[in-house]
């Protein structure tokens, strides 16, 4: 055997005995969890389409799980595919998505896999995970306003804030002028101020980064950061998917509201969420009290925006896009299997001349009314059903860690992902 062969062995073997003592520590590790977790039982997770799916959520509700398992501890579980730990979370103020939360990264088309929900039925026993996504909230402390501005003071992270009535646009007082939250491949902020706009900060890596968004004032994050970066003019628009009514030819945002009260309702390694209250809306006549849920998850770009109205019955609810002369148009009324969408494409980023930068709002078909336009949006009017309305917005920067890069891709993207949302993976326990 000549010198350069054996090297060859001593390699190979080296791998084999890495890959062993790997696979010895996955089982180790899984026995483990199974005797630290003795009580268990078993959910199958299918996926209907005969596509792959990427970053598949999988929930399982509170009301489900006291139902036929009325012992599970939500304070100590372990979620097992096979010998795989699958990163999970309990969520207790979610109140559209209360139960145990977690992200299949991949799922082959057609498959189903068992998972095994491990618990013990007394005590706590919480697991860390890798923070895959994030919401907060940040405002002054410390200071004092004059004349609507907010003088000194330091930032300090809340669980809720009811606005004061001094803020306003650029009153140095909310960390990024709002609440922010964010997965492993977008953040997204929206303004808690008469605009109420939602924005796009475009991330260069996967890590969490908005607790670096603004601490040194307005100005950083609209230029490029090792993390990212704001990527989106928002004005007097729809930015991405804003909430507005659409009345006298204008899409009108909730500007003038009696008081606003948010909520970071979970901050979670898989899933984050923010509850907004907006109390009397005045706008075409009525007098509209909104309740706004947005989520993420890990693996996602998408934002899921649930909006609940009460004072009144509007005839539409709309939402839409920024207009930007550098990026294309693109609508599709849905149907049968596929979600409806509006979006743009093109050199429309605010980093320097301009990456690419695609953005788009996904609505059920039943839902839709039509397309239309005014001075500074693209929009879609929604008709809600029983007071509610859903949809979900999303933004892919070409800068992100693997991002698209043209048109046809993100029209291909666009279209899997309509698809899937007609056709979420199904849950049986």
């Amino acid at each position: 055997m000549t010198e350069k062969m054996k090297y060859r062995m001593k390699v190979w073997k080296k791998g084999v005995c890495v890959l062993a003592a790997a696979m010895l520590s996955i089982n180790l590790s899984a026995q483990d969890l199974r005797k630290e977790y003795p009580k268990s039982f078993t959910v199958k997770v299918t996926n209907p389409l005969g596509q792959e799916r990427e970053s598949a959520p999988v929930y399982l509700s509170a009301q489900e799980l006291q139902k036929k398992y009325p012992k599970f501890n939500s304070k100590a579980f372990v979620v097992l595919d096979g010998k795989t730990e699958v990163p999970s979370q309990y969520n207790q103020k979610d109140g559209d998505k209360p139960g145990v939360y977690l992200v299949l990264d991949k799922m082959a088309p057609k498959a189903t896999r068992t998972l095994t929900v491990h618990y013990k039925e007394n005590g706590e026993a919480s697991r860390n995970y890798t923070k895959r996504t994030q919401a907060e909230l940040s405002h002054k402390v410390g200071g004092e306003f004059k004349d609507r501005k907010y003088i000194g003071g330091t930032f300090q992270n809340v669980d809720s804030l009811r606005v004061p009535d001094e803020v306003t646009d650029h009153s140095y007082y909310i960390r990024y002028e709002g609440p922010g939250w964010e997965s492993d491949k977008v953040g997204y902020r929206f303004y808690l101020d008469w605009r109420n706009g939602t924005d796009v900060f475009g991330k260069t890596t996967r890590d969490m980064v908005l607790q670096q968004a603004g601490q040194d004032g307005y100005d950083s994050y609209h230029n490029l950061q090792d993390w990212g970066m704001d990527v989106l003019k928002v004005g007097k628009s729809l930015g991405v998917g804003t909430l507005a009514h659409f009345h006298d030819g204008a899409a009108n945002r909730m500007a003038e509201t009696d008081s606003m009260i948010s909520v970071i309702t979970e901050n979670g390694p898989v899933y984050s969420s923010i509850r907004t209250n907006y109390y009397g809306w005045k706008i075409a006549g009525m007098n509209l009290s909104i309740n706004s849920n947005i989520n993420i998850h890990a693996g996602t770009r998408l934002t899921h925006h649930q909006v609940g109205i009460a004072g009144g019955e509007p005839q539409n609810l709309a939402t839409g896009l920024i207009k930007d002369k550098r990026a294309k148009l693109h609508t599709k009324k849905g149907g049968n299997g596929e979600w409806g969408y509006i979006a743009t494409y093109g050199k429309q980023s605010l980093n320097g001349e301009g990456d690419n930068l695609g953005i788009a709002v996904l609505f059920r078909p039943q839902d839709f009314m039509e397309f239309t336009t005014d001075e500074h949006s693209h929009v879609v009017k929604l008709k809600p059903s029983g007071q509610k309305l859903e949809y979900y917005y999303l933004a892919a920067w070409e800068l992100e860690p693997e991002g698209i890069k043209d048109e046809a891709t993100f029209l291909q993207y666009l279209d899997k992902t309509a698809r899937e949302l007609a056709n979420p993976v199904q849950v049986k326990f």
